[in-house]
């Protein structure tokens, strides 16, 4: 009779171990980040989003395209040979989030690559400079900081570029619109000049669906 109690027992036992692991096995591959439940592809970065009415990769690309196609045929542009400019970041002036750096990025891209501007540092870009300068200046790595990098060297920018996106939404019945803005200027930074200004619309249109 104690050997059948022992038995009935140590399978108890077994039997509740084996379930801990199945359920710390199944937990384990749930929550595992690495796994997907569907096939992963890639897609063209330049294909027309369709996906909601958020501001998105296509917009940020007519956005670009259209501002920095007006500033490089401007008045101010044929009348400079590669004025010297510096860009402060996007204000977001919308009721969502956006990520106005992509869009500063976008544009400074785009007007360096057409070699008829020279960016110089904006003020984020300076303190990491000053900071490097300094290291450098500090650090006994260094044997002594070289000429091109002594204070008093760097150039300064002839003007600024800079702008905020805004968006106006609208409904009526299932139907919302969403107009994006952008709108950019260029300041005479010795003058205080208003250069040049231009802006971009963009209307995204959703319907609720019905499902």
């Amino acid at each position: 009779m104690m050997n059948n109690t022992a038995t009935l027992l140590k399978g108890i036992q077994c039997f509740t171990l084996l379930s801990m692991v199945a359920i710390t096995g199944c937990s384990t591959r749930t929550n595992s980040p690495s796994l997907s439940t569907g096939n992963v592809g890639y897609g063209d970065s330049k294909e027309v989003e369709t996906l909601t009415n958020e501001f998105g990769l296509t917009d940020l690309h007519i956005l670009a395209e259209s501002m920095t196609g007006s500033l490089l045929t401007s008045p101010l542009m044929a009348s400079n040979s590669k004025p010297t400019f510096t860009i402060q970041e996007v204000k977001n002036k919308t009721s969502e989030y956006i990520d106005t750096k992509a869009i500063t990025n976008k544009i400074r891209v785009k007007l360096q690559k057409s070699n008829a501007v020279r960016f110089m540092s904006d003020a984020e870009d300076e303190v990491g400079a000053l900071s490097e300068i300094q290291r450098q200046g500090q650090s006994p790595r260094y044997k002594k900081t070289p000429k091109n990098q002594k204070l008093g060297k760097a150039e300064g920018a002839s003007y600024r570029l800079f702008g905020e996106i805004t968006s106006i939404v609208k409904r009526a019945g299932d139907i919302m619109n969403v107009d994006y803005t952008l709108t950019l200027q260029v300041e005479d930074l010795a003058t205080s000049e208003i250069v040049w200004t231009d802006e971009k619309e963009i209307r995204k249109t959703s319907e609720r669906s019905m499902f």
